[in-house]
């Protein structure tokens, strides 16, 4: 009886061991193991590939997102049962994708031909999953490989495109069974890793000015977030931290730092306004703007003081255009989908501000002491067309801010941070990220982290960011460089298919 389900277990503990490859553990060498571990044992199963396929990824997702657990049960308001039971029923939904690649793989080819038409089926995979449903891209192979020689192909072909690459080797891996699949195996893989090692060598784009940056962490627990009576003491958290900052070229507070809505802000928003005029920087904000006319509200980012360094006056005044509005909205979080029917059911379904109003796909830089930068917010940095597409020729740098309090002492937060250093990397771009309980850090153009504060504290941070210019293969390829590289492989599946019959 063990003998049969032992297939079954190592498909649940591969695909739940990738958690040690990402962030904050990142055991990178894992990756290729444990996923060649899994294939072999889909081959074994060769009669059941989407099962197969589910299982590995139930392993994945369930021991790899369990931190979306902690906000549901600690801010859902949800019976620990249902909690455990939403968990279950998203990792079984995003376990669909990778069932869905084995099972095409398996229908079409026989397992020789694997190492050619998988990587195809898998890239398709999770290219779905990026966008049904509005998408949810944790987690792809590609991000764990942040530390390894692999990252080199970041700037050409993306995180998706390292996820095709470790496909390609962990197939060949999971078919080995005499010296000569070894051997090309690990030809295979010393190829890549060796190629991936001199391309990191290589700087993509060309360094600019030196900007001082410092961020404030606030560390404002999330059950007050959103508590009136606690408006007052949070504001004063932020501008006491950032009385230390004001020597800086650019101030940024994190997701919502000032947690009154913008038309009933005006006061404070003039006196930060103001202060930052008179000490000559500009200071980027979190905050929610409400529309008491129309009833929309939009999760935004301001900026105040000093547009550019030769400003004759502060640039802040309620509506400028000097603004972000957040695009890609997080379901339940940010938006509620069938509101009608879901908000009556439990509290998940009715936190505070879950209705927001959706901004530009693309919109204008902010620009803040005469600085350009390309925002992301929260979730949005796990987009990486999404922030490619507010990256222009003059953008300096990229701005993410969140607010990492709703998963508690997880891993979470240390994967976001993971993903906005892969953004960097990708797009030749440095990363500032400002969050309210951390994890807050600067981030270079080659995805290394610079300076960082510790979570669960509060205080503040500067240091020098270097903007960049041009533009990376990958910001003018995009995915094509991955789709050329899955569908060549395919393409010669199909032949070798053919010429065997």
């Amino acid at each position: 009886m063990l003998k049969r389900f032992t297939p079954h277990l190592l498909l649940l503990l591969s695909g739940a061991s990738l958690t040690l490859a990402f962030a904050p553990f990142n055991m990178w060498l894992l990756t290729i193991p444990a996923l060649a571990l899994a294939i072999r044992q889909v081959i074994k199963l060769k009669h059941r590939p989407f099962l197969a396929g589910w299982l590995f990824g139930a392993g994945w997702f369930g021991a790899g997102i369990s931190w979306v657990h902690v906000s549901i049960a600690d801010f859902g308001g949800l019976p620990i049962a249902a909690s455990i039971g939403i968990m279950a029923l998203l990792c079984g939904y995003l376990s669909l994708y990778p069932a869905l690649a084995t099972k095409l793989t398996a229908k079409y080819f026989s397992p020789h031909l694997w190492p050619m038409a998988l990587p195809l089926f898998w890239v398709a995979a999770e290219w779905l999953r990026s966008w049904m449903l509005t998408g949810f891209p944790w987690l792809s192979l590609g991000y764990s490989q942040l530390e390894s020689p692999l990252s080199g192909f970041a700037p050409i072909i993306g995180e998706t495109g390292i996820s095709a690459l470790i496909v390609i080797s962990a197939t060949l891996f999971a078919l080995i069974h005499n010296k000569r699949t070894f051997a090309n195996a690990m030809l295979v893989a010393l190829c890549l890793f060796t190629s991936g090692y001199l391309l990191k060598q290589h700087t993509w784009v060309t360094s600019q000015k030196t900007y001082s940056v410092g961020m404030a962490q606030g560390n404002i627990a999330q059950s007050l977030r959103w508590v009136p009576e606690q408006d007052g003491p949070t504001m004063d958290t932020y501008w006491k931290l950032t009385e230390s900052l004001w020597d800086n070229d650019l101030i940024i507070w994190p997701e919502a730092a000032v947690p009154k809505l913008e038309p009933l802000a005006q006061p404070y928003l003039a006196k930060v306004n103001e202060r930052a005029f008179q000490e000559n920087t500009a200071l980027i904000t979190g905050i929610v703007n409400y529309n008491w006319e129309t009833d929309e509200a939009w999760n935004n980012l301001i900026v105040l003081g000093k547009r550019t360094p030769d400003a004759a006056y502060p640039d802040y005044q309620y509506f400028h255009n000097n603004r972000f509005s957040k695009h890609h909205l997080l379901p339940v979080g940010e938006f509620v989908p069938f509101e009608d029917w879901l908000r009556p059911l439990a509290p998940l379904f009715d936190l505070p501000m879950s209705s927001f109003s959706r901004g530009d796909y693309q919109q204008a830089n902010l620009e803040a002491n005469g600085i350009h930068l390309a925002p992301a917010i929260c979730f949005e940095i796990a987009f990486p067309h999404q922030v490619m597409a507010n990256v222009y020729e003059n953008t300096d740098m990229i701005i993410t801010v969140s607010n990492d309090a709703w998963f508690g002492h997880s891993h979470g937060p240390a994967q976001h941070l993971q993903i906005a250093q892969m953004r960097a990397l990708e797009l030749g771009r440095p990363v500032v990220r400002a969050t309210n309980n951390g994890i807050t850090a600067f981030i270079d153009h080659r995805g290394e982290i610079t300076a960082r504060l510790p979570q669960f504290m509060a205080g503040n941070i500067s240091a020098p960011v270097v903007a960049t210019r041009g533009f990376t293969p990958y910001y003018h390829l995009q995915e094509l460089g991955v789709w050329f590289i899955v569908i060549l492989l395919f393409v010669s599946a199909l032949l070798l298919r053919r010429r065997q019959r």
